[in-house]
């Protein structure tokens, strides 16, 4: 496996931080940066200069992860050559099916499965269920398949979130992108750190992702009363304070993060489904909850492994990014502790994490968690 990284911050060319050179041959090129600098067409056309063969991915951020940094603003470039294994990448559009389980299906079918390892998403997050979309491939999708991801971002305003393969970033795009190869060995998981308070309350009302009533009262009436005066900053006041969501007794809860609030309607919209029937509590961290939980992240991605990770995909949620503020990057370099010094580490802060449970087999939409997904071939 060859890697070339590089960062641009504002207007200023790439500037390549590792890797000899990039006279790559058909890399995988990830790029992950601020949605207002791939709105510039000209950033697709300065990577496919540096790449002109490459295969060429972008998603829009809340912050970009390179290295042991968190840019802010910026963009990351990971080029990724394989020696031993190969990928495809296929691209739907919402628009083209607006049925995100269908879209999911879809997605898994076009890929070929012999020797098929892994699919990493990197999806549109602004206005996608990603729970649906993940049930979508989870119910086509073959056991020894693993499966992770992220929802794209943009920052804490919530306006649009971007994505491409090979062409300009835009609206609506889901990109998945399959690992091929007997070597290849990759493995994933996610860790949040987060902690439940106050009373636990049922979903009394509730469709997909919009949730109308907790105990039969407005939902987001209840969600404003906690709040208090934060409630003044809401929906970005929200990612300080996501929901833990437990479907059932036995299941592992979920944390979900609330997206969009309506007044009108009196809801709030999160990033996966929240059920009737389903027990709802508050959730809240500090820096240090965050940055133990990311160590922990690391250490279930790791446990295992046959090889030392060439390369990690790390995909952390807005929210902790808010908590940490300008501790931000202690989460990575205790991700970093664990996994290696050696591992070419990349990704992005996200409006959502996909990965299975550690010990599980399937993967389910996260909020406020660290993910990580690990390559070797």
């Amino acid at each position: 496996m060859k890697i070339t990284q590089a960062i641009k911050e504002g207007k200023q060319p790439f500037k390549i931080i590792s890797g000899e050179n990039h006279d790559l041959k058909e890399p995988l090129v990830l790029v992950f940066g601020n949605r207002y600098l791939l709105e510039d067409d000209n950033l697709f056309n300065e990577v496919k200069e540096l790449f002109p063969n490459g295969h060429i991915v972008l998603g829009s951020t809340a912050g970009e992860i390179i290295d042991d940094t968190v840019l802010e603003g910026g963009v990351s470039l990971t080029a990724i050559e394989f020696e031993k294994c190969h990928f495809s990448v296929k691209r739907k559009n919402v628009s083209e099916i607006d049925n995100e389980l269908l879209l999911g299906q879809t997605l898994f079918n076009e890929f070929s499965k012999e020797n098929l390892k892994h699919i990493f998403l990197v999806s549109e997050g602004s206005s996608i269920n990603g729970s649906a979309l993940i049930e979508g491939f989870e119910g086509v999708r073959i056991n020894n398949i693993g499966l992770s991801g992220g929802l794209c971002g943009d920052g804490d305003r919530f306006e649009k979130t971007l994505a491409s393969y090979n062409e300009n970033a835009k609206e609506g795009e889901v990109i998945a992108i399959g690992f091929y190869g007997e070597s290849l060995e990759i493995t994933s998981a996610n860790y949040g750190g987060w902690t439940p308070f106050g009373p636990e309350r049922i979903i009394t009302k509730s469709k997909n992702n919009i949730l109308y009533e907790l105990d039969g009262q407005p939902a987001l009436d209840l969600y404003k009363k906690y709040l208090g005066e934060k409630a003044k900053e809401l929906p970005t006041s929200a990612l300080l304070y996501p929901l833990s969501v437990r479907v059932n007794e036995n299941d592992e809860p979920l944390v979900r993060t609330i997206l969009t609030i309506d007044d009108t309607s009196n809801t709030m919209t999160l990033a996966g489904d929240v059920p009737e029937g389903a027990s709802v509590q508050l959730m809240m961290s500090t820096v240090d909850d965050i940055v133990d939980g990311a160590s922990t992240a690391a250490q279930y991605a790791m446990n295992g492994r046959e090889n030392k990770p060439e390369l990690a995909i790390l995909v952390s949620c807005v929210g902790r990014k808010l908590v940490m503020d300008q501790r931000t990057e202690e989460e990575v370099e205790e991700v970093i502790s664990v996994i290696g010094t050696d591992t070419a580490v990349t990704g992005f802060y996200s409006y959502g994490e996909m990965a299975p449970f550690a010990g599980k087999d399937a993967c389910r939409l996260h909020n406020q968690t660290m993910t990580l997904t690990l390559f070797s071939e």
